[in-house]
């Protein structure tokens, strides 16, 4: 049904707004902590099975702006925190692992909350400004179609978070390289997600899989970025 007074705009139409914008402050990442021990992020997806859980390697621990600490991963196009899988259907969180001694947490490491509760005694700058750049551990590869429709695999060498919360990836661009290897703030080095032909994120294994030429990933990609 049409608003009696169409040149008024009605309450329903302006109050969801605020409530989104709390909702993303709130989940706004103010710092990370590099996972370095190789944890991993349990996950539901019924598409695949019913019966399965499936593991996948955490890049680094957050603490948000509401004072939670979650894990953070890339997943199909961007970052997502463990609290953004909500749907088993297409992914949902049951948890976290250690593939070392086959254990399940579902607390952030306490070394992790340490570290993240240092890292935000210090005062905050004002203004959009990088506030941690910090290296891929888990094997992250950027996919990227060229002109020609042909996909390409670039390694993600560092991830840079910025003062409203963001996580840009940073792959190299060789041809600018004058050290070798390529470390996290090189002068070479460039956010991928900016790139009008990125299209996903794979961790190493698919990655390795891809370049080894195996069938069912290269078809798997093809068919998504085509």
């Amino acid at each position: 049904m049409a608003p009696r007074n169409p040149g008024k705009p009605s309450s329903a139409k302006i109050i969801p707004f605020p409530l989104r914008s709390s909702r993303t402050e709130q989940h706004r990442i103010l710092r990370i902590s590099p996972e370095y021990e190789g944890l991993c992020l349990l996950y539901a997806h019924h598409a695949l099975s019913r019966d399965k859980l499936y593991a996948v390697k955490i890049l680094a621990w957050a603490r948000l702006a509401n004072g939670q600490d979650v894990a953070i991963l890339p997943w199909l196009s961007g970052i997502v925190r463990c609290i953004d899988l909500k749907d088993p259907e297409s992914g949902q969180t049951r948890g976290y692992y250690d593939p070392r001694s086959s254990r399940h947490f579902s607390d952030i490491p306490p070394h992790h909350a340490a570290a993240l509760d240092a890292m935000c005694e210090y005062p905050q700058q004002s203004g959009m400004h990088i506030v941690q750049e910090i290296p891929d551990l888990i094997g992250s590869h950027a996919a990227l179609l060229s002109d020609d429709k042909q996909f390409l695999l670039e390694p993600v060498i560092s991830w840079r978070l910025h003062s409203d919360g963001k996580l840009e990836a940073l792959v190299a661009d060789l041809s600018l390289a004058r050290e070798s290897p390529v470390l996290p703030s090189d002068e070479c080095l460039y956010p991928v997600q900016h790139e009008g032909n990125f299209r996903y994120f794979f961790q190493y294994h698919i990655a390795n899989q891809i370049k080894a030429g195996g069938q069912i990933a290269t078809r798997a990609l093809q068919q998504l970025l085509t």
